[in-house]
Order: structure tokens, then C-alpha cells, then sequence
């Protein structure tokens, strides 16, 4: 039986019957496909993908034409898997009018079901804005990597008391605001646990301990393909890197030596047609 696309009051309901959400990240087809045959339920196009595909040293550089690209081939790939679709910095900082319409372009030009938006109480009436002109929007407080230069670069955000309070605040204004869901990123995990327990949208944590609704990580990160820092909170399920560097010595190796390729891989001619070439 084909995978059913979760719908996002499918997710609060997930909320308040105790199963957990799971989100990792793609940036293209064939991952997309990938996902597709999984029970993961949600894709984040994130732009993570600054780093992980374009080589970036962060997130700051990535532009709506780019989270665009990489959005529509992803949800070629991923038909039965919700998208949700990252804006990248710059694209809703600079006045509501933009995020709205950037948030727009992310559904209809980029394909994907709803978008994802980070900071707490500067984009409360942002999240507003955008959720008023038919655009879900998930939002994301902790650390925020595109702006984590004003954070003190990365690190655990909300340890002492008025940081908490804060944090709390957001998450509480942001569901006000309308937000669908809201990830937690590099917070203790008993300050997610208790914003859990306050809000009745979905928390999705990425190092934010166990308590939240879901979970997220960045595929790169999982399978081991990305290895120029492995953040703590990640579980490496794999190490698809070692593999592939396996295999493309191999082949390096092969046609060296002539062994490939052999007589399987190459085609041949009737012998007529070929004496006829001599």
C-alpha cells in the first residue's frame, strides 16, 4: 500500500495521541525518492543545504532561487512526503511584504506544502502575516544558524533562567501566531520538554533531548556524508562516505589496469558489418 502524505492537522493529532514525528532533510530527487519509501513523515528542504551541497562555510549565503531549485527537485521525488520548504536569510527579514511573498514563491514556484522560518519574537507578526495569506509556516527558535553570529556563534541556547523564560514566550507567541509546529534547536532538553508540555502545536527537536513531539536531522549528517563537523546531538546511522570513497577507488583502480570495462559493459558488432570497417 502507497505511503499517505500527512496533512498538518494530521500532526497535531499525532501530537495529542503520544507518536512521534519524524523530519530529515533533502535537497534533491533521488534522496526525495529515497524518503518517499520510508514512514518518515516530513522532508525539510532546509537550508542546510548551503553547507552540505553547495559548500558553503553556513547558511547566510543561500538565495530563494536556490532553495527554490533544490525545493521543486525535491518534491519530484517525494510525491507522498510533506515538504516543508526553508527560507533563507534575507528572504523575510527585511519587511513582512517580503516574507509574504517569498513564502508564496516557496509554495507555488518551489512546489513545497508549507515553509519554515527561524527567530522568536521579531517574526511573531511575520509568522502572522504569512500564515493570514495561506502559507503554513513552521517556526524554529534555539539556536537559529542564520543568525547565529548575533547568538555567539553555536551553542546551546536557553541555559539560564531569563534565557528560558524567553524562549517560552516565543514558543507560546509563535502558536498564537499561528505557526502549525515549531522546532527547537540546541536547547537543554528539559526546557523543550516544558515547552512541549505548554503548547498544543508540535515540537520538533534537533538537540533538544527526547521530550519533543518529533525529531529532526539533516540526511548528510545520518548516513555520514557530510564530515567536516558531526554536531553532538547527531546519530550517525551510516557512513555512506567511506563507501563511496570505497568505490570510486575501486573504479579508479579497474581502469588503470584495464580490468574495467569488460565484456559485459561494452557492446558489440555483427562481424560482417565489422570486416567491412577494415
Amino acid at each position: 500500500m502507497a505511503k499517505q502524505k500527512v496533512t498538518i492537522p494530521a500532526l497535531k493529532e499525532m501530537k495529542e495521541q503520544g507518536k512521534k514525528i519524524r523530519m530529515v532533510t533533502a535537497y534533491d530527487y533521488p534522496t526525495g525518492i529515497l524518503v518517499d519509501k520510508t514512514d518518515i513523515e516530513l522532508i525539510l528542504v532546509g537550508d542546510s543545504l548551503g553547507m552540505v551541497v553547495l559548500g558553503y562555510d553556513g547558511t547566510v549565503p543561500v538565495t530563494m532561487e536556490e532553495m527554490i531549485h533544490h525545493c521543486k527537485a525535491t518534491v519530484r521525488g517525494a510525491k507522498n512526503t510533506l515538504i516543508v520548504g526553508d527560507l533563507p536569510f534575507g528572504s523575510y527579514n527585511m519587511s513582512i511584504s517580503d516574507a509574504v511573498y517569498n513564502a508564496t514563491r516557496m509554495m507555488k514556484e518551489g512546489g513545497a506544502d508549507c515553509i519554515k522560518l527561524e527567530g522568536g519574537l521579531p517574526v511573531v507578526e511575520t509568522v502572522r502575516a504569512i500564515v493570514n495569506g495561506g502559507v503554513p509556516v513552521m517556526a524554529h527558535i534555539g539556536l537559529t544558524p542564520q543568525t547565529a553570529s548575533a547568538l555567539g556563534g553555536f551553542k546551546v541556547q536557553g541555559k539560564d533562567a531569563a534565557a528560558a523564560e524567553r524562549m517560552i514566550n516565543e514558543a507560546l507567541k509563535l502558536e498564537e501566531a499561528g505557526a502549525f509546529a515549531i522546532v527547537l534547536e540546541a536547547i537543554p532538553a528539559p526546557l523543550a520538554e516544558i515547552i512541549t508540555k505548554k503548547l498544543t502545536i508540535p515540537t520538533i527537536g534537533i538537540g533538544a533531548g527526547v521530550h519533543c513531539d518529533g525529531q529532526v536531522l539533516v540526511t548528510h549528517d545520518l548516513i555520514g556524508l557530510f564530515d567536516r563537523f558531526v554536531p553532538k546531538f547527531v546519530k550517525q546511522y551510516a557512513n555512506i562516505s567511506q563507501d563511496i570513497v570505497a568505490a570510486f577507488n575501486a573504479y579508479a583502480e579497474e581502469v588503470a589496469t584495464g580490468k574495467f570495462p569488460g565484456p559485459e559493459h561494452s557492446f558489440t558488432m555483427k562481424d560482417d558489418v565489422l570486416k567491412r570497417l577494415y
